[in-house]
């Protein structure tokens, strides 16, 4: 089986986009490991788990418990460096969202920025969700980034928006992590050669949206999670053959 390397935030990411990829590719019967700056253990945006806006938006339930167990794991306990990873070691390389402050650490790190160059030049597989995307825009290799002409999707600016919108007057800028909406920046890191799909229009859970280019999956929000984990098993699938 292969082995898989869930990179985090030190602090903030999001519990659903970690932790449902981590179920899907454990039960799957894949080696998960995790990786954050330093190698020491993560930990997730709490606000995700106990709710707001009155509650209304967090972690679903089953979610929730899939984080828990997720956080129990020795693995979790016991992180890599984002200097570590290694597509000659690693199979997979999966990169995670959250938009609470704390995030800025990993969306700027070029340790981790330098890993996703080694596996995108090498065609190792790579899964990115929501704000992981923005992680794929800021690798850069010969002065262009990583998924420049490449087919993707990632939160798009109208559920960005609709979350700070909705929680500005009580939160300020909690689901604003940077003055550039996340879907605009990908889309330059596209180019006019690449293509950025949002999928369908509201943000509700069920089937999800994911894209495939490749060896590269992208896919948008906590709704998408259970696709994506799925998506992520069936590429190792197809690249184990």
């Amino acid at each position: 089986m292969a082995t898989a390397v869930i990179a985090l935030a030190d602090q903030d990411f999001d519990p659903t986009e970690a932790a449902v990829p981590w179920r899907w590719l454990s039960q799957a019967g894949h080696q998960v490991l995790f990786a954050t700056s330093d190698g020491r253990v993560g930990a997730c945006d709490p606000e995700m788990l106990t709710g707001v806006l009155l509650g209304i938006v967090k972690a679903l339930p089953e979610h929730a418990a899939d984080y828990e167990r997720m956080r129990q794991s020795a693995a979790f306990q016991a992180p890599l460096a984002f200097g570590d990873l290694d597509p000659a070691v690693h199979d997979l390389l999966v990169l995670p969202g959250g938009h609470a402050q704390g995030m800025r650490q990993y969306l700027e790190s070029e340790a981790l920025q330098e890993a996703v160059v080694r596996f995108m030049e090498v065609s190792a597989p790579v899964g990115a969700i929501c704000h992981g995307g923005v992680v794929l825009a800021r690798a850069r290799a010969r002065g262009r980034s990583v998924i420049a002409g490449r087919r993707v999707t990632t939160l798009p600016k109208r559920f960005e928006m609709g979350a700070w919108l909705a929680t500005k007057p009580t939160r300020g800028d909690y689901f604003r992590t940077y003055p550039q909406w996340v879907q605009d920046e990908v889309h330059q890191a596209v180019g006019a050669e690449g293509e950025v799909l949002t999928g369908p229009f509201l943000p509700l859970h069920g089937d999800g949206f994911v894209v495939e280019d490749g060896a590269l999956v992208t896919a948008r929000w906590p709704g998408d999670a259970e696709r994506f984990g799925a998506t992520l098993v069936e590429l190792l699938d197809r690249s184990e053959r």
